[in-house]
């Protein structure tokens, strides 16, 4: 459950399909993320993406993304953009997993917090100026817009998947939207995982 004052919110895009590169909306919703919280008075250089889900605000989590597929009669017919912002407190540091960053609240930086439906006003034409650029040039636009933004790029991170934990440097991130690690061992990516600092 979400502190009284924060942001939740669930947009749903049917006849999204796999094929039509619904797991990049991650990066649609974090560039309009980003972009309201500008237009709220957030200082650019506050913010930060963190790959590949997150918003960071002064290096803590701000803001989260979830995406989930709508299935009917077996098949994706549909995509729900999860988005849930810290806008007037955090959850308690005690209610993370070890090593994860710690959350941070919006009235934070600008020192009262925003109503839930006034950020909402700041995200939606955001995120529809944003998704109108993703459906007319494809990812390669949105790409470069959020590895301008990104988190640690050219630093050292840890990446935890199933049974595994690869560590390397944040190079890049492929027209797939995959996390690009340089290893001992050559260039990793990573399709889904958490990421630490």
């Amino acid at each position: 459950m979400s502190p009284p004052g924060n942001f939740a919110a669930t947009l749903v895009l049917p006849g999204l399909t796999p094929g039509q590169g619904a797991a990049l909306r991650s990066f649609v919703a974090a560039l309009a993320l980003f972009e309201a919280c500008t237009v709220l008075g957030t200082p650019p250089d506050r913010l930060a993406l963190k790959w590949p889900n997150d918003v960071l605000l002064d290096g803590g989590k701000l803001a989260g993304i979830l995406l989930e597929g709508l299935a009917a009669g077996g098949r994706i017919e549909g995509l729900a953009i999860g988005i849930g912002v810290n806008l007037a407190a955090a959850p308690p540091p005690e209610a993370l997993e070890p090593g994860a960053l710690a959350p941070v609240a919006l009235a934070d930086c600008l020192g009262t917090a925003p109503a839930p439906a006034a950020f909402l006003e700041a995200l939606a034409p955001a995120f529809a100026r944003w998704e109108g650029q993703f459906r007319a040039g494809g990812f390669g636009p949105i790409r470069a817009a959020w590895l301008a933004r990104a988190a640690r790029l050219g630093e050292a991170v840890t990446a935890r998947l199933p049974g595994e934990e690869v560590r390397g440097i944040f190079r890049d991130v492929d027209g797939e939207g995959h996390l690009v690690l340089s290893t001992p061992r050559g260039a990793r990516r990573i399709a889904a995982g958490e990421i630490f600092f």
